[in-house]
């Protein structure tokens, strides 16, 4: 039942922010050097998995519009329209990734920019384990967090009331090495999103790499 609240409240907060989280986040300048990251290693015409695609800007319609396929999958009714709508190159699904099958080795990169915090730890280790997994052998995975040691707070999200689950950096690398990826990058910075009364917050980008094993 737990479960059932979290993916409940996580759609309600997604499908009220709407645009507003992209005004607010998409300006993030190493949210782009990530995905320059990806680009600068990916094959043309590579296939990759966008967890949490939000409004679908700067993530999917970055790669998209490189020539990649591109399947976003998000928990939110209203940001999957809003992004089929922006970013008509991409595919886009109305999903849960903790109950979303995914064949292993069926993409050549996947990516989850701060769409893990409203899920417990547990969930969290799962989903990037199943990110892991999905992505072949060489394969790239980016993921980005707020690197801080929490566990089901309350907290106001953009106005929103959420709860907030996250790690240490450290255990947050840990649990990306853990899940059988090579940490090969990782940065960490401050970022104040755009907009009014916007305080500064820590954001953690990993660059992984599975292994052939």
């Amino acid at each position: 039942m737990v479960d059932e609240d979290r993916r409940a409240q996580a759609a309600v907060v997604f499908d009220a922010l709407g645009l507003s989280y992209e005004q607010a986040f998409a300006g993030s300048a190493p949210h782009r050097a990530s995905l320059r990251w990806l680009l600068e290693r990916l094959a043309p015409g590579s296939r990759v998995l966008d967890v949490g695609s939000g409004t679908g800007r700067p993530t999917a319609q970055t790669l998209a519009e490189a020539g990649h396929s591109v399947l976003g999958i998000d928990i939110s009714p209203v940001m999957v329209d809003l992004a089929a709508r922006q970013v008509p190159g991409a595919e886009f699904r109305l999903a849960d990734i903790r109950r979303t099958p995914v064949p292993e080795a069926s993409f050549d990169a996947a990516c989850a920019y701060f769409s893990l915090l409203q899920m417990s730890r547990a969930e969290q280790a799962a989903v990037v384990a199943k990110l892991a997994r999905a992505v072949r052998p060489g394969g790239l995975v980016a993921l980005a967090t707020v690197p801080l040691d929490l566990e089901d707070i309350e907290a106001v999200f953009m106005g929103q009331p959420v709860r907030v689950t996250s790690f240490s950096a450290e255990a947050f690398t840990a649990l990306a090495s853990g899940a059988g990826l090579t940490v090969v990058a990782e940065e960490q910075t401050l970022f104040t999103p755009a907009g009014q009364e916007a305080r500064p917050e820590p954001h953690l980008f990993l660059h992984c790499v599975r292994g052939a094993g």
